[in-house]
């Protein structure tokens, strides 16, 4: 398992990748969900903080795939089996979200966890045979790794005051295996595919937020013609989703990945993107309770869970995109602008059309002021 070159041409993502996704999202819609029951059985911290958990389980072993696979992928039928003992553990990890939503019940989620993690030590491990120039790499992934998944296990018997300590010393540690890895030799990437990869996941994190939109309103419309509140929130839902895919998509980003330092920023940063991007469609659905009264919130905390995921996604984006790039002073305040105006979106009588105006309004801001050539 020789590594890939990056800088072949034409790089794209394969079938295996993309099926991958598939699996992955699974967990993400899972979590997604929970987080909209949560939210309307006003269970706010609790159910904030639990996605913020399995988010990170799901963002993190996506990760760890789709680096390996950028600088590996061989594709034969061990590397097939592999991904798929992957996607098992994708599966037996959204299986367990409900369980960890409901009842602080985490060992479902860490059993699939620790399965995928496995996987791709295999991964690795195999790498360490088969590519001689990479393997002090390869060797500290398949040494950290597992050391990080015995500590995830020992954390289902902790004191539940301890969990949270617990889970941020842990994700510290798979944060930094990669870390230590490169320190010893650095893999070659290839950063056209990997801008693809990010992209293609956005694009289904998104979709996740439309499907979850599409189910509320439809369920809610199966009465009779929509009023007037539930038609803004559709509305509003409609112009946030399609702004925030196009404030994604709006450049290309292949160019930003020319530095290992610059690599780390942009695959750490996007935990944010895509964890906003997927509680859009909580947040919508929480407006969607509201104004159809199946829920006793109210429509500004409605419109908050709305609009401060918008709000993060906007300010992921920029981060990523834009500040690192040379541009006007003036140019590159419109974000922060639009997230403080996002932000008091809450404050209107139709929260989520409010800011539904106001990321469009960045949006044909940044479209007017790009020069193309």
């Amino acid at each position: 398992m020789r590594g890939r070159d990056g800088d072949e041409s034409h790089r794209a993502s394969t079938p295996l990748e993309l099926f991958f996704d598939l699996v992955i999202v699974v967990a993400v819609a899972a979590a997604a969900s929970s987080l909209h029951h949560g939210l309307a059985d006003d269970h706010v911290p609790e159910s904030i903080l639990s996605y913020l958990l399995v988010f990170f389980a799901v963002w993190w072993a996506w990760m760890s795939f789709s680096w390996f696979a950028t600088a590996y992928d061989t594709d034969d039928v061990p590397y097939r089996i592999a991904v798929f003992v992957e996607m098992a553990g994708a599966i037996i990890m959204a299986a367990g979200v409900t369980r960890a939503f409901e009842s602080a019940d985490w060992s479902v989620v860490t059993l699939g966890y620790v399965v995928m993690r496995l996987a791709a030590v295999a991964l690795w491990a195999r790498a360490t045979r088969t590519d001689p120039e990479h393997r002090a790499n390869s060797i500290r992934w398949v040494i950290g790794v597992p050391i990080v998944q015995v500590g995830w296990i020992v954390l289902l018997f902790v004191p539940d005051d301890l969990l949270l300590p617990g889970f941020l010393v842990l994700a510290a540690a798979e944060l930094l295996v990669p870390i230590w890895a490169a320190r010893a030799k650095r893999l070659r990437w290839h950063s056209e595919h990997i801008a693809e990869r990010y992209g293609l996941f956005t694009i289904i994190v998104l979709g996740e937020s439309v499907l979850a939109g599409t189910v509320a309103i439809a369920s809610a419309t199966e009465a009779g013609l929509p009023d007037v509140t539930l038609l803004s929130v559709a509305l509003g839902a409609l112009l946030i989703v399609i702004s925030m895919w196009w404030l994604y998509f709006e450049r290309s980003t292949a160019d930003l990945l020319t530095t290992i330092g610059r690599s780390f920023q942009w695959g750490y940063g996007h935990y944010f993107i895509w964890a906003a991007a997927a509680a859009v469609g909580a947040g919508v659905a929480i407006a969607v309770d509201v104004a159809t009264h199946h829920t006793e919130l109210d429509m500004q905390v409605a419109g908050a869970a709305a609009a401060v995921p918008v709000a993060v996604y906007v300010a992921g984006t920029w981060v990523l995109h834009d500040v690192p790039r040379a541009m006007p002073a003036w140019r590159m305040a419109m974000s922060p602008a639009a997230v403080v105006l996002i932000l008091l979106a809450p404050l209107t009588p139709a929260p989520v059309l409010a800011t539904g105006v106001v990321v469009v309004g960045l949006l044909a801001a940044k479209v007017a002021t790009t020069t193309h050539g």
